[in-house]
Formats: structure tokens, C-alpha cells, sequence
């Protein structure tokens, strides 16, 4: 199965320029708690959560107009829309990431597969083979 099949296309992406508070009232508009940071062209720049907001900006004492780029998780683990799922798969267990950004061949961000999308396609015990290597960071911190 290629991840074009089972990732999810229609996604929300906040600008590295925008603040915090832009992109915490995009997750809540869109109860989401994820969004890719996007340049203009779609590439991926990073990540930013509702974890990071909470840690990077509310645990630290920032101000809601903190820019996302100054607070975004720029590691970013992505694959091509065309590999097979358990390439992606494999790229998220490696990397200890529980989403994985799905890009064309410019680069340019087309989709996101999470672990709850793999959980619903992949038979058997995969999905869970891929979130206890994802989550093996928390019990080794």
C-alpha cells in the first residue's frame, strides 16, 4: 500500500511568521492538536503542537504573539507520497515521531499519515509494532 493511499490530504498548515495564538485558535477551530509549518510554497519548515505550545510557551512564560518559528519543532520526518506505508512507517519508529509529512517530488507538503492512520489500515499487529518503537523514548528518558 503506497501512503498516498491512507494519508490525510486535506491539511491545515500555520506560517512560521504567524503567532502562537494564531495557530492555537486554528486547533481549536479545527479540533486538531498538529499542524505542519508551511512556507508559502508548501514546503515543510517544521512542526508545531499543542504540547509545544503548552511547554515552549505557557510553561516558559511567553507571550500568546510569540512567533511559531521561534517555538516550532523544526525536526521533520517526512517520505514520499509514492513509498510504501511501512517505509513510513519505519521512518517513524527510527525517528520516534508519531506523524510523518507526506511530500510531492518538489518537496512540497501533500499529506500527513499519523499512527491512528496506519492503526486503521495496516493488518495485524504493525501498528502496534510501530508505536511501541515510537514511544520507547518515553521510557528510556
Amino acid at each position: 500500500m503506497k501512503c498516498q493511499e491512507i494519508m490525510k490530504k486535506d491539511i491545515e498548515c500555520i506560517s512560521p511568521r504567524d503567532t502562537v495564538e494564531d495557530a492555537a485558535c486554528k486547533m481549536r477551530d479545527e479540533n486538531i492538536g498538529f499542524l505542519p509549518v508551511c512556507d508559502q510554497s508548501m514546503k515543510v519548515q517544521g512542526t508545531l503542537t499543542d504540547r509545544d505550545i503548552a511547554l515552549r510557551v505557557v510553561a516558559s512564560g511567553k507571550d500568546s504573539d510569540t512567533l511559531v518559528e521561534d517555538v516550532m519543532t523544526r525536526e521533520v520526518i517526512s517520505c514520499s507520497a509514492l513509498d510504501d506505508v511501512q517505509k513510513a512507517e519505519k521512518r517513524m519508529a527510527q525517528n520516534r515521531k508519531s506523524r510523518i509529512m507526506c511530500l510531492d517530488d518538489g518537496g512540497r507538503l501533500v499529506g500527513v499519515i499519523s499512527l491512528s492512520d496506519i492503526a486503521q489500515h495496516s493488518p495485524g499487529t504493525r501498528a502496534a509494532d510501530t508505536l511501541r518503537e515510537i514511544s520507547h523514548r518515553e521510557a528510556t528518558f
